[in-house]
């Protein structure tokens, strides 16, 4: 399912929240002119490699440099469908959420989502010498983040039906949730030895982030989130 728009509508312009898309666009567009040894070679620099972290822990190596790419992984992509993908998803979902949070807690929420699916892929796959790049933890916690902020929105999606894409609205918790099932399906799947190029696991734990961040970071008055 491709969602088009969403029905909540912001109160407050979402300055981070395109600052962010803008930023991941230019990234790409300046990533597609790189000779593709130098782009292999910037997934190493500025992606995130589960074995180094892995090393860095066992041998005392310092951090600093495991802790900046866990910032610069969230803003490399791996292809234009990787990036058009997240970007749309933060286009529909990610202004609500900014516009409930605010803009400096928004760019907190964001970057610790993004940071804890990282992690969550490293701890299931902690010898993977394959660089996670991306921002689909980052995105995933805006879900996870608006499943419970808006649970009563509309999504108008495109949606498969067997050969052909038509236009449905469909209930946001029920998007979303659907999307959830299918990261931990295929998350589950990938425990086995499935050989994939997505970080299932990130989606995952970039997801229940953003559900513990939003609850803590937006707490509710008399049984609605402040505006």
């Amino acid at each position: 399912m491709i969602p088009l728009r969403d029905s909540a509508k912001s109160q407050t312009f979402p300055i981070v929240n395109l600052s962010i898309i803008v930023l991941n666009l230019l990234i790409y567009i300046w990533e597609v002119t790189l000779e593709p040894y130098r782009l292999n070679q910037i997934y190493y620099i500025l992606g995130l490699v589960p074995a180094e972290v892995l090393n860095a822990i066992f041998t005392g190596a310092s951090f600093t440099p495991i802790v900046v790419s866990f910032i610069t992984a969230m803003f490399i992509h791996g292809g234009w469908l990787h990036v058009i993908g997240n970007m749309l998803f933060l286009w529909v979902f990610g202004d609500n959420v900014e516009d409930r949070l605010g803009h400096l807690k928004y760019l907190l929420f964001y970057l610790v989502a993004g940071a804890t699916g990282s992690l969550a892929h490293i701890l299931t796959d902690p010898t993977s010498t394959i660089p996670v790049v991306g921002a689909s933890g980052a995105v995933a916690g805006v879900l996870g983040a608006y499943i419970i902020a808006f649970p009563r929105s509309r999504i108008l999606a495109l949606v498969p039906i067997i050969i052909i894409f038509t236009l449905m609205e469909i209930p946001a918790v029920v998007f979303i949730a659907l999307w959830f099932i299918l990261q931990m399906f295929n998350g589950v799947a990938s425990l086995g030895g499935a050989a994939n190029t997505v970080a299932y696991w990130a989606h995952i734990g970039g997801f229940l982030m953003g559900i513990v961040l939003i609850k803590t970071m937006a707490p509710r008055v008399r049984g609605y989130f402040r505006p």
